[in-house]
């Protein structure tokens, strides 16, 4: 069922097709802060260019958003985020996000796939995070580990706080995301890599230390996303090991420690310490190709890229009032099965991915009694479950699929 569905979604976006004026050439720091400049300018309706913080050496780590209304979050509009180039010569995250970058400017108002995810969704796409360590990166790089760390010689997927322990001094660029996960209401993301086909989802480490399985309490919808992205790809889903490599991966997804052990990692520090989704997804076997394979990686990644994006609304969404019709802002919102509460937003508006079945969620916060409502979830759009928070009462309903509560 739940692979018949992926399968469904891959029909849809693969013929999802515009152009994208970013030539298929290698951006160093300059030329891809220039094409996000570009896009910054020539679609300022739907584009805001922001910086997160500086590298060690001085680059800024750049974002473009977009969105019908940049620069404002919209009550009731879920946000997510690409990242790339986490590792310095892991460059095809890079030029996929550039060139996504292009795809959704252009393609807005003029392709109705994309004209309708730009509308619903604000878009948060930083093609680098380690701009230090691309400049010193090599192309043709297979599987080095030049330009691989920060210029300080850190891997930055190692330095992020982590569930088990990670008692490191923060790089800059750590600490700038660390922020920029803070500051805004992100609902789902994914980092870009190479060195592999594969989508890997949480949990990255375990408290042993061992690569064995570490499951996460929402390792269904973990499960789903990364199936989403292997199944809009036309070979990740195979799970062929790359060459020279014994290791597949069944349907191309991989749960991070069963693959191997990682502490500090991104992804999780995501989950763990906000209300987003984040998974890892490796592109390809070549950490730095030539430019002269970056148009296939385009197309190959380019259907699930888009395809990933829409996930952002699956599940419940709504927003949490007082008996006033007031916003209760920063309201806990927890499902009966699983150990993993999300935060409304400021606005008390808040979103949870599922995947279909039935829940009990509940809205709590202080001063407030707690108020329980049954919701069966689909495939489909996210069901609105709203509530009404009143001082010192708890109540429980039930909410059909078709029906706002």
């Amino acid at each position: 069922m739940m692979i018949t569905w992926v399968l469904l979604l891959s029909l849809t976006w693969l013929h999802a097709e515009c152009q994208t004026g970013i030539s298929f050439v290698h951006h160093d720091y300059s030329a891809m802060y220039g094409a996000m400049q570009y896009y910054a300018q020539a679609y300022p309706n739907i584009t805001r260019l922001y910086s997160i913080g500086q590298s060690v050496e001085g680059r800024g780590l750049w974002v473009l958003e977009i969105s019908d209304s940049p620069g404002t979050h919209e009550p009731g509009e879920p946000e997510l985020k690409y990242i790339g180039n986490m590792h310095g010569n892991e460059v095809t995250g890079r030029e996929t996000l550039l060139y996504l970058i292009g795809y959704l400017c252009e393609g807005y108002n003029t392709n109705a796939t994309i004209t309708k995810l730009v509308d619903s969704t604000r878009i948060h796409i930083m093609p680098s995070m380690n701009p230090d360590g691309y400049e010193s990166a090599q192309v043709g790089d297979v599987d080095g580990l030049i330009g691989r760390n920060n210029a300080h010689n850190v891997n930055l997927n190692r330095n992020f706080p982590d569930q088990y322990g990670n008692d490191v001094s923060r790089e800059p660029e750590t600490l700038a995301v660390m922020q920029w996960i803070k500051q805004y209401p992100f609902v789902l993301s994914a980092n870009l890599h190479n060195g592999a086909l594969v989508a890997n989802y949480p949990y990255d480490s375990t408290g042993s230390g061992d690569s064995v399985y570490s499951r996460s309490p929402d390792d269904d919808i973990f499960r789903v996303l990364s199936l989403v992205y292997s199944y809009n790809h036309p070979t990740m889903h195979l799970g062929q090991p790359c060459p020279g490599d014994t290791t597949g991966f069944v349907d191309g997804i991989t749960n991070g420690a069963a693959w191997y052990e990682v502490r500090g990692g991104m992804q999780d520090y995501n989950y763990l310490n906000s209300n987003c989704f984040e998974i890892t997804v490796e592109q390809g076997c070549q950490k730095f190709p030539y430019a002269s394979q970056l148009q296939s990686i385009w197309d190959s990644n380019r259907p699930a890229l888009v395809a990933y994006m829409f996930q952002v609304h699956k599940g419940v969404k709504g927003f949490v009032t007082n008996s006033n019709g007031t916003a209760v802002p920063y309201a806990t919102i927890k499902v009966n099965d699983r150990n993993h509460g999300v935060q409304a937003a400021k606005d008390g508006d808040y979103w949870r991915l599922l995947v279909p079945g039935t829940y009990r969620v509940t809205a709590s916060a202080a001063g407030y009694g707690a108020v329980t409502r049954d919701v069966t979830v689909t495939d489909g759009q996210a069901q609105t479950l709203n509530f009404t928070l009143t001082a010192g009462s708890t109540r429980t309903a039930r909410c059909s699929s078709r029906l706002s509560c």
